[in-house]
């Protein structure tokens, strides 16, 4: 409460670290983006800022705001659509639908022409992605990775999504929504990217901020969401998010929790339920997600993207896809395709890789990446196969790697036998 704001919401409080000293001075910056050139917003906690400066700020904040509200833009899409399809363009340059008034201011741009009904249905095509891995990182799903979420969706009874920057699986259930009759799923966008505001109403997009759970069209936006999970006293909704793999861990867990006790609101009974999710992220940080949510467990399957060069399914060793699905679900339940490799563990009682041997040592299907993995007796547990016992560091490494590293202290406290996020010094 009373953090100062940036045109991103509320700004998040960090500290600055060095090894092995005390704790710098504290500061506030951008939740949103990690990039100063991005957003430069910066204050010390105990700085005292002048009522100039304080009113500065806000009329900044106010003029980085987008130029139309999301009511304005579903009145220029209801206008946008009766148009014949030779008025209908879109300026690439601007990321928006043009009406022919407009289309003098945007001459000496480049836009489509003929936008068809189907594209309008699909914005996550039209719009450029927004890929700066340090703000947006906006990678989108691949077909097969999209309509495999919805098919589990569907199959395990869910029937409202709350899509947390899932722009794509929430387009997918948008257009099947308007094409089959018997088709009964509905979804609600939460996401940063204000351009969705021009193709979707305020009942299927909220504009919000998933790194300090900020709703940028303030108590009527969270009343929207609010609304949608009180539906049929909250049950049978599930969210699926896909934040940026270079967000911070803690805030994302921070506005998760938020969600979903605006979820227990809903509840009579049972009030320590979880809201049923899918949290799409890299298998590598599954202790970090384990550390907020111990009720989650990791998924092996496969998701892929589109547009990211390396997460692509099909490709083997290390250059298969790393991001997973933690969910809060029981894992049996989650049934994955058996012709794309995937096998059920009698003994996990879950769906793994073809590739993830059970051992019987860990009792458990011990691999994360897809690759078979082996035991180490010594560090008693299974290790990646490219791996191998190190005397000098007491662990498993890869065969050329530089011993003096064993020798470097934890980052916080300085002393050895642990690494940061275990360090006892951390609150």
């Amino acid at each position: 409460p009373g953090a100062p704001s940036c045109p991103h919401g509320p700004a998040l409080l960090f500290v600055k670290t060095s090894q092995g000293k005390e704790e710098g001075r504290r500061f506030y910056a951008c939740s949103a983006c990690r990039d100063r050139k991005d957003c430069n917003f910066f204050q010390w906690e105990d700085e005292k800022v002048s009522e100039t400066r304080l009113a500065a700020r806000e009329e900044y904040n106010r003029n980085h705001q987008p130029s139309f509200t999301h009511r304005q833009n579903v009145d220029r899409y209801k206008n946008f659509v009766l148009l014949p399809l030779s008025k209908r363009r879109f300026c690439q340059e601007c990321q928006q639908l043009l009406l022919p008034a407009e289309w003098e201011k945007h001459s000496d741009h480049q836009f489509l022409c003929d936008i068809t009904t189907a594209q309008l249905k699909s914005p996550s095509q039209l719009l450029y992605p927004l890929e700066n891995k340090k703000t947006n990182a906006q990678y989108l799903f691949a077909d097969r990775s999209c309509q495999f979420l919805l098919n589990l969706l569907i199959d395990l009874g869910f029937r409202r999504v709350l899509s947390v920057g899932t722009p794509r699986l929430h387009e997918m259930i948008q257009s099947k929504a308007s094409q089959e009759e018997e088709f009964n799923v509905r979804s609600l966008l939460l996401d940063i990217d204000f351009r969705y505001s021009q193709f979707y109403t305020e009942d299927e997009f909220c504009h919000y901020n998933m790194f300090n759970h900020h709703f940028f069209g303030g108590e009527t936006a969270r009343e929207t969401c609010r609304k949608f999970l009180y539906e049929e006293n909250g049950e049978r909704v599930i969210m699926v998010t896909d934040p940026p793999f270079g967000g911070l861990v803690e805030a994302l867990a921070s506005s998760f929790k938020k969600l979903m006790a605006m979820w227990r609101e809903t509840e009579k009974e049972g009030q320590n339920k979880e809201m049923p999710m899918f949290w799409i992220f890299p298998y590598f940080f599954e202790s970090r997600i384990l550390d907020f949510f111990p009720s989650f467990s990791m998924m092996d399957y496969q998701v892929d993207y589109d547009n990211h060069a390396l997460y692509k399914h099909g490709k083997t060793g290390r250059r298969q896809s790393p991001v997973r699905i933690f969910t809060n679900l029981t894992p049996s339940m989650i049934v994955l395709p058996e012709e794309e490799g995937y096998r059920f563990c009698t003994v996990c009682q879950r769906y793994v890789s073809s590739g993830n041997q059970h051992c019987e040592i860990c009792n458990s299907c011990t691999s994360k990446d897809g690759r078979r993995w082996k035991h180490c007796v010594l560090c008693k547990k299974c290790v990646k196969p490219s791996w191998f016992h190190c005397n000098t560091c007491n662990c498993c490494t890869l065969e050329k790697h530089s011993c003096e590293k064993a020798e470097v202290g934890c980052f916080v406290c300085g002393k050895a036998g642990h690494k940061r996020s275990a360090c006892p010094s951390l609150s």
